[in-house]
C-alpha cells in the first residue's frame, strides 16, 4: 500500500507524477509485482480516490503470492529508484511533518519489509552490547582482565562453530530460523555461556588456594563441577527442544538453534575453559593472583615482609546461610508471599498479536499505517478476505453490510474458478484490522455466516465458510499459540522433573526446586507487566512471550538451582545438614550472583533495542532470572531445604542415613 501524502492536500501535478510512475512500472515490471495502471485513467477519475480532506490517496502494489521477504523489499527499491527519476525529491525520504509529497510503504508487504529489516539492524548492535555488558560485569566482580576475556574468548569460539553448523543444516533444509531467533540465541549463547565457564574457574580458583599444583587443582575443580555444569546445559537443551512440538513456526524454529547453540557451549565450557585455564595457570586471574598459604609466606620472606596470615572475610553468602537456618520458617513465607503478590499481578497481562505495535513510531510502515488511519478507514490496511460457498450471493453480501464492525463490502465479487459458488468477499473493518477488537470478529463472522447457511437449509454450513486476510492470522496465531502453550508447558516441566530426579534422585527435592522455579517464572511476569504496563504505559505484550519467557525463566532458573544443590548435597555426606546448607549457600554465592548479573544483563541488552518484541522478552526473562538469583537460590530454596531436613532427600536412603548420622552428631555435641 504506497500510502501518498502532502499534509496541506494533494496537488494535480503530484497525481500526474503518480500515473507517471504507474507507467513506467507497467512499462518495465518490477519483479513478481504488478501496480495497477491507473495512468490509463483520467487525472479526475484518480482525484476522486483521494482521500475526503484531499491529503492522501493510496496505491496499491500487488505481489505474487508466498514470495519471499528480501523480493518484496528488491521490489520497493526498484519503485523507490523510479520514483527518484519522476520527482524532483525523493518522496520516501521526505518527512512526515513537511510540506512536500511524501509516500510510505504500509500493507502487509511493506509490515514484513520492515520488520525484517528492524531485526537485521539489530544483529551488530546486540552483539557489541552483549560482549560489552559481560565484560563490563567480568572485570568488575573478578577485576581480572585475563579471566574476563577467556569466557568470551571460549564463547567466541562456540559461536564460530555454531554459524556454520546451523548454516549446514539450513542449506540442506533440516531446520528454518529467523532473524529474531538468532537475536534471542546469540544472548543467550553469552549469557548461559558464561554462567558455566564461572562454575569452573569459582571452584579452580578456591582449590589454588590451598593447592600448589595447578594440575591437581584443575582436575579436582573440574570434577566437582562438571556434573552440576553438563547438567544444568542438558537441562536447558531438553527444554528448548521441546519446542518442536510446538505448531506455531515462530516458535518452532527456536528449538534446533537454540538446542545446538547451547549443546556446542557445554562441550565447550567442559573442554575448551578447561585447557585454557590451564594453560594459563595461576596467572588468569592477575592481578589478584591465588596462591596457598605456604606460597604467600615464601612470598613475604623474598620480600622481606613479615608473613600474616589473615582471617577470612565474613561474606554475604554466610550471613544469608546462618539467617535460612535460623529463621527458615519467615524466610520461606516473605519470600513466598512476595513472589505470589508478583504472580498476582501476571493474571492482568493483555496479549497481542499486532505487529505494527512493535516497530519505532518511524518506520515507515507504521508512518503509512497512521496515515491510513487518519484520513481513510485503517480497515483497507488489510481486508479481510470472506469466503462462502453459496449460490445466493446478495444474500450474504447483505449478511455481511448489516454487521456494525464492517465499514465496506468489496463491490465485485470473485467466483472460483472450478466452482462457481465459491463466492470471495474483500471486507473492511472499521477498526484497526492488526488490533484485538478486530481479531475478536473473525469467529463472529463466520458463525454468523454458518447460521445464515443453517437457516437456507444448507447441509454442513461450518465446512462451506472461510476467513482469510492478515486479521484472521493473527486470530489463527493466537489460538495455535494458545494450544501450543498447554502442549509445551507441561511436557517442559515434566522433563526438567524426570532430569532432575536422576540426577538428584530425590522426588521431594525435585517438586520443590520445580515448584519454585514455576512460581519465579510467574512472579517474573507480574512483576514485568508492572513495570512495562504501569511505568512505560505498554497497553499489551506480544502473545508468544509469556511462552518463550516460561521456557527460558525455568530451564536457566533450575540452572542456579542445580549448582547450589549439588554443593548442599556433597557436603551434606560429610557434614551436618544445617551445616551443609549455610556452607552451601556462602560457597555458591558469589558465583551464582555473578552469573545471574551476567545472564540478567545480556537479556537486558535485548530492551535496548528498537524492536518491542524484544523489549518485552528482555524485560520479563531478565526480570526471573533476578528473581532466582536474589530470591529463590539463596533465601526460599534453602530454607525450604531446612524446613524438610532429611525428608529433602526422600527416598535417596543412602543420602538419608548420612543426614541422621550426622544429626545425630550434632544432637550430642549439643548435649
Amino acid at each position: 500500500m504506497l500510502t501518498w501524502h502532502r499534509s496541506e492536500g494533494l496537488e494535480v501535478e503530484d497525481l500526474q507524477g503518480i500515473q507517471q510512475l504507474a507507467k513506467q512500472l507497467n512499462e518495465d515490471p518490477i519483479e513478481q509485482g504488478m501496480v495497477p495502471p491507473i495512468h490509463l485513467m483520467p487525472t479526475e477519475v484518480i482525484m476522486q480516490q483521494v482521500s475526503q480532506d484531499g491529503t492522501t490517496f493510496v496505491l496499491p502494489v500487488l505481489f505474487a503470492e508466498n514470495i519471499e521477504t528480501s523480493e518484496i523489499s528488491d521490489g520497493l527499491v526498484q519503485i523507490e529508484q523510479v520514483a527518484t527519476d519522476i520527482f524532483s525529491k525523493n518522496p520516501f525520504d521526505v518527512s512526515v511533518e513537511s510540506n512536500q509529497l511524501l509516500v510510505r510503504a504500509t500493507g502487509p508487504a511493506g509490515v514484513s519489509v520492515d520488520a525484517t529489516e528492524l531485526f537485521s539492524q539489530g544483529d551488530l548492535s546486540l552483539l557489541i552490547g552483549t560482549v560489552i555488558i559481560v565484560l563490563v560485569i567480568l572485570l568488575i566482580i573478578y577485576r581480572s582482565p585475563i579471566l574476563a576475556l577467556i569466557p568470551l574468548v571460549s564463547v567466541g569460539v562456540a559461536y564460530s562453530v555454531i554459524s556454520p553448523i546451523l548454516g549446514a543444516m539450513s542449506n540442506v533444509g533440516w531446520i528454518e530460523y529467523d532473524s529474531q531467533a538468532i537475536a534471542i540465541m546469540t544472548v543467550l549463547l553469552f549469557g548461559a555461556g558464561t554462567d558455566y565457564c564461572l562454575f569452573l574457574i569459582s571452584n579452580y580458583r578456591k582449590l589454588l588456594k590451598v593447592e600448589a599444583n595447578k594440575y591437581i587443582a584443575l582436575k579436582e575443580a573440574f570434577a566437582s563441577s562438571w556434573g552440576a555444569i553438563s547438567m544444568s546445559g542438558l537441562t536447558v537443551v531438553a527444554a528448548l527442544i521441546v519446542l518442536l512440538v510446538a505448531d506455531y513456526g515462530a516458535i518452532h524454529r527456536f528449538a534446533i538453534p537454540f538446542s545446538v547453540a547451547i549443546l556446542i557451549m557445554m562441550i565447550a565450557s567442559l573442554t575448551l575453559v578447561p585447557a585454557i585455564l590451564l594453560i594459563l595457570g595461576r596467572v588468569s586471574f592477575f592481578p589478584f593472583i591465588p596462591r596457598t598459604p605456604e606460597m604467600l609466606r615464601e612470598k613475604a620472606n623474598m620480600s622481606g615482609k613479615e608473613f600474616k596470615v589473615k582471617s577470612p572475610e565474613p561474606k554475604i553468602g554466610s550471613t544469608i546461610g546462618r539467617l535460612v537456618t535460623t529463621h527458615p520458617w519467615k524466610v520461606t513465607i516473605i519470600t513466598t508471599a512476595v513472589l505470589v503478590i508478583f504472580s498476582f499481578y501476571s493474571t492482568k497481562v493483555e496479549l497481542t498479536y499486532d505487529t505494527l505495535s512493535s516497530f519505532p513510531e518511524d518506520m515507515p510502515s507504521r508512518e503509512g499505517f497512521t496515515l491510513l488511519t487518519n484520513h481513510f478507514n485503517s480497515g483497507e490496511l488489510a481486508p479481510v478476505s470472506v469466503i462462502v460457498e453459496s449460490d445466493q450471493e446478495g444474500a450474504v453480501r447483505r449478511v455481511l453490510e448489516q454487521l456494525s464492525y464492517i465499514s465496506q463490502v468489496s463491490d465485485e465479487v470473485i467466483r472460483g474458478e472450478n466452482n462457481s459458488q465459491l463466492l470471495k468477499y474483500e471486507v473492511e473493518l472499521n477498526v484497526n484490522p492488526y488490533s484485538n477488537e478486530a481479531m475478536s470478529y473473525i469467529p463472529q463472522i463466520k458463525q454468523i455466516l454458518i447460521e445464515h447457511l443453517k437457516s437456507l437449509g444448507v447441509s454442513e454450513p461450518e465446512e462451506k465458510v472461510w476467513i482469510g486476510g492478515q486479521t484472521a492470522e493473527q486470530y489463527d496465531t493466537s489460538m495455535v499459540t494458545k494450544q501450543d502453550e498447554k502442549l509445551v508447558v507441561p511436557i517442559v516441566i515434566i522433563l526438567i522433573f524426570l532430569l532432575l530426579l536422576v540426577y538428584l534422585r530425590s522426588i521431594v527435592a525435585t517438586v520443590y526446586l520445580v515448584a519454585t522455579v514455576i512460581l519465579s517464572y510467574f512472579g517474573a511476569l507480574g512483576l514485568g507487566w508492572i513495570i512495562l504496563h504501569y511505568g512505560f504505559g505498554v497497553e499489551a505484550i506480544q502473545g508468544f512471550i509469556p511462552l518463550y519467557a516460561f521456557v527460558f525463566i525455568v530451564a536457566l532458573g533450575e540452572d542456579y538451582n542445580i549448582f547450589m544443590i549439588s554443593s548442599i548435597w556433597k557436603k551434606s555426606k560429610k557434614k551436618p545438614l544445617l551445616q551443609a546448607i549455610k556452607e552451601g549457600v556462602a560457597e555458591t554465592g558469589g558465583v551464582i550472583t555473578s552469573a545471574g548479573l551476567i545472564l540478567a544483563g545480556t537479556f537486558a541488552v535485548l530492551t535496548t533495542l528498537p524492536i518491542q518484541i524484544l523489549v518485552h522478552f528482555g524485560t520479563i526473562t531478565a526480570i526471573g532470572v533476578l528473581l532466582d538469583t536474589f530470591i529463590v537460590r539463596p533465601f526460599l530454596v534453602p530454607a525450604i531445604t531446612v524446613l524438610l531436613g532429611k525428608w529433602a532427600f526422600w527416598p535417596s536412603k543412602k543420602q538419608m542415613k548420612s543426614v541422621e548420622v550426622n544429626s545425630s552428631k550434632q544432637a550430642n555435641a549439643s548435649q
